[in-house]
């Protein structure tokens, strides 16, 4: 499922680098289903969109592109922590609009993980175990696509407010595609509830940024969306679209935690 490739021939074909950095200029005064429409017509089968089923900006893409009828694949990452509401709305969501979701798992299961770095990783280092849940199954996920469609915003968090709405991500080869980079909070509900498109049952429950289970909490109405990832820290991101500390680091510096 995961040794696709893509030619060199091929990529050829779509923007360079610098060429998205010059698009994403005329882009930006674009509507999310142009900016979509641009995706599907320069990357065709190279193009694929991840969706978390715990926001809505995920959901949202989704139906935009399930009203055109694309044939785009989309896929999933499965930490292993997820709520039990996440995963059956997932399930809800598979079956509702008729899809193929690809569902992309670490390679150490949550057991494994213990036994190698010790329980409760996340505590302990949640970049390292961000790492190893979400940003190397993304890697791998991606890998032989040209381009990737995100949800994120640029109102989100600090890191995010110069996403562009089309840009290279170097990290993992592929153009990041982000429809919805302008879009604000209020767009966001307004779309929900036009075209009634479902949405994780905990986002009525208080919380507003859903993740892992042991690192998502509830938030106030004064609080920003994402206050609840991994609360008590300065982490607010996992590492999928701003780089980790722990990343960053040298490798020789990259020591397995003690348990």
């Amino acid at each position: 499922m995961h040794n696709r490739t893509l030619s060199l021939e091929r990529r050829s074909l779509f923007p360079s680098p610098e060429e998205l950095n010059r698009l994403t200029w005329g882009l930006e005064a674009a509507g999310a289903e142009e900016i979509l429409n641009w995706a599907l017509e320069t990357y065709a089968d190279a193009l694929t969109l991840s969706v978390s089923f715990g926001g809505a900006e995920g959901m949202i893409l989704l139906d935009m592109l399930w009203r055109q009828g694309a044939d785009v694949r989309v896929f999933t990452l499965d930490t292993g922590l997820l709520f039990a509401e996440t995963v059956k709305f997932r399930e809800e969501v598979t079956e509702r609009y008729g899809m193929t979701l690809d569902v992309i798992c670490p390679e150490l299961t949550i057991a494994e993980q213990a036994r190698q770095f010790g329980p409760q990783l996340y505590k302990r280092n949640p970049d390292l175990c961000c790492y190893m849940r979400k940003v190397e199954p993304l890697r791998r996920a991606l890998a032989g696509y040209g381009a990737w469609i995100t949800g994120i915003r640029r109102d989100q968090t600090e890191q995010r407010a110069n996403t562009p709405v089309v840009g290279w991500e170097e990290r993992f080869g592929v153009a990041k595609i982000a429809p919805l980079a302008l879009w604000s909070m209020d767009q966001v509900r307004d779309y929900v509830e036009e075209h009634k498109v479902p949405v994780n049952p905990l986002l009525q429950r208080g919380y507003k940024s859903i993740g892992c289970e042991p690192c998502t909490k509830r938030v106030t109405d004064g609080e920003q969306s994402r206050a609840g990832r991994w609360a008590g820290s300065e982490k607010n991101e996992c590492g999928l679209h701003v780089q980790s500390n722990w990343e960053m680091r040298p490798p020789l510096a990259k020591r397995r935690p003690s348990s």
